[in-house]
């Protein structure tokens, strides 16, 4: 069952561009500075597109991670005309600039200059829970045969829909992924903002690269399986849960537009076999 309302420290992180940047960017670089020990074993990578009033308290989030493995953390920045790199470079995460406009080359971008044994995949608008890391990592591990690592994440309200609408409807999707992995393709239910792998088995495949229409995350998924590295693992423990805002939504127009869309698209898919982004 999905959690009715936001966790009290997960609203103060989303809050925290309440304080004053000097404040946060000091408490970002004494946390990171513990996260990191080179080498590292872990590679975070965030990829950035006008992110100054987000990004700050995403990395509050994942630098307070509690973990004994060592982390990186790669922001790239894709062409942002606001401060965004500015930001992240005070505060001693590492930033990459990536010119081509896009997703799928900015995740690559980050890949490249990943050092970890692992990489995580996060978003500059999202909170990620003290044991987020170790969570996700850890199914990774040789022996268990999981390619790919993805978990559960809640809306955060930033417009007019309450989270109580989004409650049920997380709960609605929850139902549908379950039915994707138990009847159809389970690569669907991965997300980019929210998905673990092995950085070598990842580079194996070409990274994020995909065909037109296809989506970059669910594809990666898709490549790794294939290959034989093993299977995708949903990472269901709570601790892991990823809080985002809800702002595609809200581009789409609301929510209740946003579900008639995917439910038109879920009736009436096209005809191209490819992995695009449901519920």
């Amino acid at each position: 069952m999905r959690p009715i309302a936001i966790p009290k420290y997960i609203q103060q992180l989303w809050e925290a561009n309440s304080n004053t940047n000097e404040e946060n960017i000091a408490q970002i670089n004494r946390q990171y500075q513990s996260l990191l020990k080179e080498p590292p074993e872990v590679s975070i990578i965030i990829p950035a597109y006008n992110e100054e009033k987000n990004i700050l308290r995403t990395l509050l989030s994942i630098s307070a991670n509690k973990t004994s493995r060592s982390v990186e953390i790669i922001v790239v920045n894709n062409n942002s005309s606001d401060k965004t790199e500015s930001l992240v470079r005070t505060t001693g995460v590492y930033c990459v600039n990536e010119t081509k406009q896009g997703i799928t080359a900015a995740r690559n971008a980050g890949l490249a200059v990943a050092r970890g044994t692992y990489v995580l995949n996060a978003d500059a608008d999202s909170i990620y829970p003290a044991g987020w890391i170790e969570e996700m990592v850890a199914p990774l591990a040789p022996g268990n045969k999981v390619c790919i690592t993805y978990g559960k994440f809640a809306f955060i309200p930033t417009g007019k829909t309450s989270r109580l609408s989004y409650f049920f409807y997380e709960n609605m999707a929850d139902t549908i992924r379950w039915a994707n992995k138990r009847f159809k393709e389970e690569a669907v239910n991965v997300y980019g903002f929210n998905s673990g792998f092995s950085r070598i088995q990842g580079l194996s495949v070409n990274g994020y690269d995909h065909p037109p229409g296809a989506n970059e995350d669910g594809w990666l998924a898709l490549k790794l399986r294939e290959k034989g590295y093993g299977k995708l693992h949903c990472v269901t423990n709570k601790t892991a849960m990823v809080w985002t805002a809800d702002r595609r939504i809200e581009i789409d127009g609301g929510l209740w537009k946003a579900i008639f869309l995917r439910l038109k698209h879920k009736l009436f898919p096209s005809k191209e076999i490819v992995i695009r982004k449901d519920l």
